[in-house]
This record gives structure tokens, C-alpha cells and sequence, in this order.
């Protein structure tokens, strides 16, 4: 169990039919992939190589501060937005693919790279499928 679910497993109103081992996936993929991003970007920045890292650690600050902010959106339930969530979820799934495609193009070179891309796949497809269970 993870903070997510005890925290789910403690509201006392009925979540409104929302698939709750989706929102759990999705908020805890949502926090990790946020620190993922953040410990990539501060990784990319002491790289030699910093210069051509530029578009990198941009896009990996964007994505951090999307997930946390959706992990976040997501932890609330009281007066639910069906159409603000999936607007929300739209924008992490975008940021993590715009974020994943760039740091899959230096994980050859750099480990932090190819995992924060790991984290960003997961996240997207965390987000994706919360979209389609909300239906």
C-alpha cells in the first residue's frame, strides 16, 4: 500500500464510481515521475555536456512541475470535475511524452536520462488509463 491508497481508504464520501486502483497508480506515478524529473534535470545540469542537455532540463522541469500539480489535482475529491480531471490528465500525459521522447534521445549516454524516461512512460500510460476508466 502506498500513502496514495491509505489516504483514498480514509475519505469518508463515495469517490462517485472512480476506478481507485487507477487514481492510486496514477497519483503515485504522477509523484514519482515529478521527482524523477526534477533529480534528471539536476543531473543533466552537472553533465559536461550541458549546453546540448538545454532542451532536456526544460522539458523535465515542465513535466515535473505537471505532475505534481496533476498528483496533486488528483488527491482532491470533494466537489469532483469530471472534465477538469481530464483536462488535467490530458496535459501530464502530453508533458510526459514530450519529456519521455527527450530524455529517451540521451538515454544511451546518460543513465538518469533512461530512467526519467521510464518514469515518464509509466506516468503517461498511468494518466491514459485513469482518462478511460473515467470513461
Amino acid at each position: 500500500m502506498t500513502i496514495a491508497a491509505d489516504m483514498l481508504g480514509t475519505y469518508p464520501k463515495d469517490l462517485g464510481g472512480i476506478d481507485r486502483t487507477a487514481l492510486v497508480t496514477c497519483i503515485d506515478a504522477c509523484l514519482e515521475c515529478a521527482q524523477a524529473c526534477t533529480a534528471c534535470a539536476d543531473a543533466c545540469l552537472s553533465e559536461d555536456m550541458v549546453a546540448e542537455l538545454t532542451t532536456c532540463i526544460r522539458t523535465n522541469l515542465d513535466c515535473a512541475d505537471v505532475c505534481a500539480s496533476t498528483g496533486r489535482v488528483l488527491s482532491r475529491h470533494t466537489g469532483f470535475d469530471a472534465d477538469l480531471i481530464r483536462a488535467v490528465l490530458e496535459a501530464c500525459a502530453a508533458a510526459c511524452s514530450s519529456c519521455g521522447d527527450q530524455c529517451a534521445a540521451h538515454a544511451e549516454m546518460h543513465e538518469h536520462c533512461r530512467i526519467c524516461a521510464e518514469a515518464c512512460r509509466r506516468c503517461e500510460q498511468a494518466c491514459r488509463a485513469l482518462m478511460s476508466a473515467l470513461g
